[in-house]
């Protein structure tokens, strides 16, 4: 326990430390004093500047002449691909196949492109198949050891260009560690999906199941704060069989691409039939991401926590709430198995003392298959451990390990 409290105190400077020293970005904001409009008027400009050629001259034609005076026109014809959108009330991107979509771009984390379009609905794409960027609104982008910078996005070629009044500034892809529509209106930081499952049957068997999976987060250029939840409600024949609850928190502090760290998470669990009737636990930690390709997205994070347990009913002699030092490591795994279908993997471990269950874990498996821009089917597994459950007042010991899986229909928004 001694070692535990002392892993909570180096993490904690640790990370404290790392934040000072790792310059964190400072925010540039735009100070010529135009207005929004005309910062997209500059960017309009500078497009029609940087546009290929769209007259012909006589030079041109001569050189495409073959020998029997024949002129081919499509090498003097440009190519469609390379004509873009002026930007009016909606941003663009331009995959690498050469489609245009419009809407409004979310946020970048990891790679992971958000984008809300009326055609497709919120749509991750992936930052590797995306040829072009032009933003109409203003877009903070946070670049790795510089700066967060606020401006109108251009986006071709590997290049970044954050356009302000006075300034435009470069940067290549790799640099950019997140970035966010910037906006005063806090409801457009966030975003998720609800997925729920019910299943009622009547005549022999009367049965009542009811599942509800929430995920929910806000993102900024700099931050990402994450809700996961998971219910559950179950009756056969009048008889409750199941009702538990658990609620996951998670902040990250962005500092280079691959390294964040998390000032707080915590989780509330709730299992009747586990004999637990209220748990918290609160943590700090550090995150890694081991593998940030294409289809592939693979982290890693930990950290000291401390945990409360409360528990329904405990034989006689021992203690109906405990407090106890643990050390949590989660993982998520992510693989695009197709445009359509994803499988996203979690799983959390923690090691605690004996009288809090020594240790315990959660995972969860879910196939994601796409319906609709804002509808999936979803398939889901979990796996619920703990090595040392409490005994009830009257001596039954609950069962170590809970499995589910659910079927579901997830809203996305």
């Amino acid at each position: 326990m001694k070692l535990l409290f002392w892993l909570l105190c180096v993490v904690g400077l640790m990370a404290q430390e790392m934040q000072e020293s790792s310059k964190e970005p400072v925010i540039i904001e735009d100070m010529s004093g135009l207005s929004e409009e005309q910062l997209r008027q500059k960017a309009n400009k500078d497009d029609r500047t940087k546009a290929p050629r769209a007259k012909i001259s006589i030079s041109d034609v001569a050189q495409d002449v073959d020998d029997g005076g024949h002129v081919d026109l499509a090498k003097l014809q440009q190519p469609w691909e390379d004509l873009s959108p002026t930007p009016k009330q909606y941003d663009w991107i331009q995959t690498k196949s050469g489609e245009w979509f419009k809407g409004e771009i979310k946020a970048m984390y990891d790679e992971e492109l958000e984008f809300d379009s009326d055609e497709v609905g919120l749509y991750t794409f992936n930052f590797q198949d995306i040829k072009q960027i032009k933003s109409y609104h203003i877009v903070d982008v946070n670049i790795e050891g510089v700066a967060s910078i606020s401006g109108i996005l251009r986006y071709r070629n590997g290049k970044i260009e954050i356009i302000q009044g006075d300034h435009t500034y470069e940067f290549d892809k790799d640099q950019i560690v997140s970035l966010a529509k910037s906006s005063q209106k806090e409801q457009h930081n966030w975003s998720g999906k609800v997925t729920i499952s019910v299943e009622i049957r009547e005549g022999n068997k009367e049965q009542f199941d009811y599942n509800v999976k929430a995920n929910i987060k806000r993102n900024t250029a700099t931050t990402r704060l994450l809700f996961d939840y998971i219910g559950r409600i179950s009756n056969v024949n009048g008889v409750e069989t199941a009702n538990d609850h658990r609620l996951n928190e998670k902040y990250d502090v962005y500092i280079t691409r691959y390294f964040f760290w998390t000032p707080i998470f915590s989780e509330y669990y709730q299992d009747k039939f586990q004999n637990i009737d209220n748990q918290y636990s609160l943590g700090i930690g550090l995150g890694y991401t081991i593998i940030d390709k294409k289809k592939i997205e693979w982290d890693i994070s930990g950290g000291p926590a401390m945990i409360h347990t409360e528990y329904i009913s405990v034989v006689d002699g021992e203690e109906d709430e405990l407090t106890s030092f643990a050390l949590e490591m989660s993982t998520r795994f992510e693989y695009e198995i197709s445009k359509v279908s994803d499988i996203t993997f979690k799983y959390n471990l923690t090691f605690t003392d004996k009288k809090s269950g020594l240790y315990k874990h959660h995972m969860i498996a879910t196939l994601e298959n796409e319906l609709l821009s804002w509808l999936d089917f979803d398939i889901t597994g979990i796996w619920d451990h703990i090595e040392k459950p409490e005994i009830e007042a009257n001596g039954v010991e609950p069962l170590k390990d809970d499995y589910q899986l659910l079927f579901g229909i997830g809203i996305e928004f």
